[in-house]
């Protein structure tokens, strides 16, 4: 087979998500329990809504709780592997902004919020996006038992190298109600998609 190339490609918020956009932005999160809360909604909401798994994230002022990004797992709805929801979240930050480096401005301290640590992709692209803060509901194997994804190989240490680049991690803010959105993925028919392009319905 024969394809033309491709020179470009984009990525869009899920229809039902950009009608709640108005009104979500303007909320003020003061919070980690309430970033968190948001954070799980969108979750539960996005895999029901068919546009991939049970994963969201937001990128907020570490100060002042303002929303910058809102973003969702769309790697069903989108064809493409790497839109998950914290790739998501931090483009559209830097789109936002007008920066790749959401840690150019020494004034204001960005913070990812997401449902679990992020995966071996996501992990680098926190990593080297500019935010000063990660906040995640859990770690572990629980994910992974409840959903069937595969997060690839983490490395141990993962807090403590988000540390040393100066990136500080809070853990196990929403955790119960995380794992909750995790179960009840597990638990429906839904196709369950994995990097060596094998897919199995729960």
């Amino acid at each position: 087979m024969t394809y033309q190339l491709s020179t470009t490609f984009t990525t869009e918020l899920p229809a039902w998500l950009q009608n709640e956009l108005a009104e979500l932005s303007a909320a003020t999160l003061a919070t980690a329990e309430e970033r968190m809360a948001l954070v799980n909604y969108l979750a539960g909401r996005n895999w029901r809504e068919g546009n991939g798994g049970p994963f969201a994230a937001i990128v907020v002022d570490h100060n002042t709780g303002e929303i910058v990004s809102l973003g969702v797992n769309v790697v069903l709805s989108s064809g493409k592997s790497s839109m998950h929801a914290e790739v998501t979240a931090l483009s559209l930050a830097q789109a936002t902004i007008g920066d790749w480096d959401l840690g150019s401005d020494p004034d204001r301290e960005l913070e990812l919020v997401v449902n679990w640590r992020p995966c071996v992709m996501c992990y680098g692209a926190t990593m080297w996006s500019g935010v000063k803060h990660l906040v995640v509901a859990g770690s572990g194997p629980e994910l992974e038992e409840l959903s069937g994804f595969d997060e690839g190989p983490m490395v141990a240490d993962w807090a403590e190298q988000f540390e040393a680049r100066g990136i500080t991690v809070t853990q196990d803010v929403g955790r119960d109600d995380a794992l909750a959105v995790f179960r009840e993925y597990g638990a429906a028919d839904v196709l369950v998609y994995n990097a060596r392009g094998t897919g199995s319905a729960n």
